[in-house]
């Protein structure tokens, strides 16, 4: 089975990804992930059955940490290949996460890498399949839009790929 690990991006900041998402799909037909508004935490990974132990994992860590704040703030990209909204994570909120990847990495079956480890790029996508012909106007498109939100890092989200699409295998809610 196949499973990701994401902070879903909530209230009026996660809104406004979605609905951006869908609006360049529609008028420029670039598309994006299928998943709601969010930040990576693992990239996809393999694991035959159900990982029980990942979900104590992530029960007990949530029991135990406090939610952070973080903020989207305008747009980047990684080459012409993705356009995303910029993530800066407050120091409570990176302290949080790396706290979160070392729990993760005593999981013989996890690895992380340089894209979703501690030293990764926090980002939000808005778009990232095929749109290299379509960069340029992809890229002024978005940028009509401000994009300055107040975000909470306060849940860890499992999802698996089941029936050719993402579904939440469970959601882990950080205290307040």
């Amino acid at each position: 089975m196949r499973y990701v690990i994401v902070c879903e991006v909530g209230g009026e900041g996660g809104r406004f990804n979605n609905q951006l998402r869908k609006e360049v799909y529609e008028k420029l037909g670039a598309k994006s992930s299928t998943l709601p508004a969010h930040f990576t935490i693992k990239a996809p990974f393999e694991y035959d059955g159900i990982p029980n132990d990942l979900d104590m994992k992530l029960e007990q860590f949530c029991k135990h940490e406090k939610a952070a704040p973080f903020r989207l703030e305008g747009y980047n990209h990684f080459d012409d290949r993705v356009i995303y909204m910029d993530v800066v994570m407050s120091k409570e909120g990176k302290v949080l996460h790396d706290r979160l990847i070392d729990t993760l990495e005593e999981l013989p079956y996890l690895t992380f890498d340089k894209k979703d480890g501690k030293d990764k790029v926090f980002h939000v996508t808005v778009s990232s399949k095929k749109i290299q012909p379509i960069y340029s106007k992809l890229w002024d498109y978005v940028h009509q839009y401000p994009c300055q939100f107040e975000c909470s890092f306060d849940n860890i989200t499992l999802y698996k790929w089941e029936e050719h699409k993402w579904v939440v295998h469970k959601a882990y809610h950080i205290s307040k």
